[in-house]
């Protein structure tokens, strides 16, 4: 072994002291931004010690290819994601090895770019329905605009992915939370509370978890009447034929649909989200975006062919997306020693990732907290390294549903920003909410105004 290596070995992070224990766990349970915050004290690499783990925090472009790219073969899901499988299960976002490998092959095809391009009169329908929800509430009351995202997600998903219409299940979205909310109480308890114990948020679980199986169950015997077709259902029913239990099947099934549901609708909901909050604060931004609405779409729907002309459409989305990036923490483990960064990483260790810190990382970002959409110009060079900007994730786990999330939130920006003005209530300040996505913590009320030149 050459000293550089032996020494790159006993290399160890800075970090916290240990007695400093109490602290970080407060901050995971309550404040996980606020934990990410300590790149900014301790540099690029942290060493945490949170309870009986050790968690290793890296904090720069290198260490996120290194990790999520490079040598993502050496790291599997970690905390949060490992605890979180006992609420949502075995779905493509927990599952690991051969399992994970079969899982995204039986599901790509769903998510190819061509399939995804023939499904836009549908996503342009829903956000249709969208606008003329938002218009009746002109001059009234305000609207919670995560509620109103999230509804839209979930009816773009269902028609879409699983050729089902999911307004028919109108508590979903609550089931949605429940499952959420249990997810990350298995983190912050590393899983050690039994699923048995009467706490209020467990017996929530239960019953959400009973629901979403009787909506699975529904959406298959559907498909079932209606044979075979072109969607996400037909192909996991196609898939768990090969079971040799039907159980283990149905279990596969209820965890593909829950887990591709949850994370489809909540981080593009949660972008959308994040995305008016921000046009708001910048109407300077709202107007140039009113304006190329206007011109690339007239007063016609949009088709996959105008995302190229949606330009600064699409660098208000990405700007939004790198100060609130919907999956803001990418955890693993670590199945062998690795060095990353130069500093020694055993195995076992758990290893974190945020998108949302590398996206703030002043060394890349010039005044990382304002919103710029003209850093996603595509005709000026990034000057930034690639793995600086991660929303989608990186390597072989990058979210397979990214076309269709993108298309989406661009269909939705564009068609709002054209016919409608969302306005924040007065003295209401958005809180980030790190849950799996990155949420908007209590919803987000706006008043709906027509656009500029817009008659009612």
């Amino acid at each position: 072994m050459s000293a550089q290596h032996a020494a790159a070995r006993r290399r160890v992070p800075p970090g916290p002291p240990r007695t400093a224990g109490p602290m970080l766990y407060h901050k995971l349970a309550r404040d996980r931004l606020g934990l990410m915050s300590l790149a900014a004290t301790y540099g690029d690499a942290v060493r945490l010690s949170v309870g009986p783990k050790t968690l290793y925090f890296f904090n720069h472009p290198d260490h996120a290819k290194q990790v999520l790219a490079d040598n993502s073969v050496n790291y599997h899901k970690g905390v949060g994601l490992v605890q979180a499988r006992r609420a949502i299960g075995d779905g493509l976002l927990t599952s690991e090895g051969e399992l994970w490998r079969k899982q995204r092959r039986m599901i790509q095809p769903v998510f190819q770019n061509k399939r995804i391009a023939r499904q836009d009169a549908v996503i342009a329908e829903e956000a249709a329905k969208l606008v003329d929800r938002l218009r009746t509430r002109i001059g009234g009351a305000p609207v919670d605009v995560v509620a109103e995202m999230t509804g839209l997600s979930l009816g773009v998903l269902g028609r879409t992915l699983l050729d089902a219409d999911l307004d028919a299940f109108g508590s979903i979205g609550h089931a949605f939370e429940a499952v959420q909310d249990q997810a990350m109480f298995e983190m912050v308890t590393l899983g050690m509370v039994p699923m048995w114990v009467p706490l209020r948020r467990q017996l929530r679980f239960r019953r959400a978890r009973g629901y979403l199986q009787r909506v699975v169950d529904h959406l298959v015997a559907d498909r079932l009447r209606r044979g075979d077709g072109d969607d996400l259902v037909s192909r996991l029913i196609a898939s768990t034929r090969e079971e040799a239990d039907p159980r283990v099947g149905r279990r596969r099934m209820r965890d593909e649909l829950v887990t591709l549901l949850l994370a489809g609708h909540e981080t593009t909901a949660s972008t959308l989200s994040w995305t008016f909050h921000l046009l708001d604060r910048h109407p300077d931004v709202r107007e140039r975006l009113h304006v190329e609405a206007v011109e690339v779409l007239g007063d016609r729907l949009p088709t996959h062919e105008d995302l190229p002309r949606l330009r600064y459409t699409a660098m208000v989305i990405e700007e939004a997306m790198r100060l609130y990036p919907p999956v803001w923490m990418l955890p693993r483990r670590a199945l062998r020693d690795d060095e990353v960064g130069g500093y020694h990483v055993p195995a076992g260790s758990d290893v974190l990732i945020s998108p949302y810190t590398l996206h703030r990382h002043p060394a890349f970002w010039d005044e990382p907290d304002r919103f710029a959409p003209e850093r996603f110009d595509p005709d000026a060079p990034a000057g930034r390294p690639r793995y600086a900007y991660i929303p989608f994730g990186a390597g072989p786990r990058f979210c397979v549903g990214s076309h269709l999330g993108m298309m989406e939130a661009a269909f939705v920006t564009a068609m709002v920003a054209r016919d409608l003005r969302l306005s924040g209530m007065p003295g209401h300040l958005p809180v980030p909410e790190a849950m799996l996505s990155l949420r908007v913590l209590g919803g987000l009320p706006m008043s709906v105004h027509a656009a500029r030149g817009v008659r009612v």
